[in-house]
């Protein structure tokens, strides 16, 4: 575990004690949940653009053309 100083303006400061307090957790915990919130976000960006990037429009025809040509179910109807 790291210890770390932050810098933050004041009216941040105050709307993010308010966020704490009305969730009764810690301004630590909160960070360090907005934190792993962003980061998740970041990797999540990341897996999808690699797959992407390995993705070709002939496989994705290919994959078309394997999806039988029926109506829709009842059930999945709009």
């Amino acid at each position: 575990m790291h210890t770390m100083s932050l810098r933050m303006p004041d009216y941040l400061k105050l709307a993010v004690n308010d966020v704490c307090q009305g969730e009764k957790i810690s301004l630590n915990q909160f960070i360090v949940n907005a934190l792993s919130e962003k980061v998740s976000a970041l990797q999540t960006v990341d897996i999808i653009e690699k797959k992407a990037n390995k993705a070709s429009k002939k496989d994705f025809l290919n994959a078309l053309n394997q999806v039988p040509s029926h109506e829709p179910y009842e059930d999945d109807r709009l």
